[in-house]
């Protein structure tokens, strides 16, 4: 039996673990009626303190509001002014932690997802990597502070378990900038999927 992840599930205080839990998990969009699904795939956990990669670290501002919520919140927000990234936010109210999904295997609505990206037929790139995944699924920054037990997006278990071993750990892409933090093993591919984005 398949059902939405519960709000327990959002709320755990080890955003690290959270990240590759939500691999192999079902991520849906229900845009304008348009039903869209794919396998999570790839995704980076984010920390609220004490990393200097994270939007939130230290810091409050009208965008990263979401993030100090209580977590089974989208976090969306707009990068280069172009890609709209997708974001579970996670643990208590005013912790600032977040998950990026990076990457998804298409499996419902793939009409709608070449639509979207107006591509004439099924290829990785689709939804490898985060502004393509968000856009095959028409996220944008319109799903800011949606609740993730919403009708909207949301995330279902499939029972699909991600073994250790099948899990890939590298650091974060494009965060160079944190200096130090951007080492960090945070980054979480499942060995052998076509969908995830290239390593850097």
């Amino acid at each position: 039996m398949t059902k939405k992840l519960p709000h327990e599930f959002y709320t755990r205080t080890d955003v690290v673990q959270i990240s590759k839990d939500l691999l192999g998990k079902y991520l849906f969009t229900n845009v304008g009626g348009n039903l869209s699904a794919g396998i999570i795939v790839e995704t980076e956990a984010y920390c609220g303190r004490g990393d200097k990669a994270c939007h939130a670290n230290n810091k409050r501002t009208p965008r990263t509001e979401v993030m100090f919520a209580e977590g089974g919140k989208a976090y969306v927000y707009l990068c280069y002014g172009i890609h709209h990234l997708f974001n579970v936010v996670t643990n208590v109210e005013g912790m600032a932690d977040a998950v990026l999904v990076r990457a998804i295997e298409p499996v419902h609505g793939l009409d709608w997802m070449l639509l979207r990206r107006q591509y004439p037929q099924l290829k990785p790139a689709l939804t490898a990597g985060p502004g393509a995944m968000s856009a095959a699924l028409g996220i944008t920054t319109k799903l800011y502070g949606q609740d993730l037990l919403g009708d909207t997006i949301w995330i279902e278990d499939h029972g699909i378990i991600i073994p250790e071993k099948d899990i890939i750990a590298s650091p974060r892409v494009g965060v160079q900038y944190a200096k130090e933090d951007a080492l960090r093993p945070w980054r979480f591919r499942i060995r052998g999927n076509a969908y995830t984005s290239p390593a850097k």
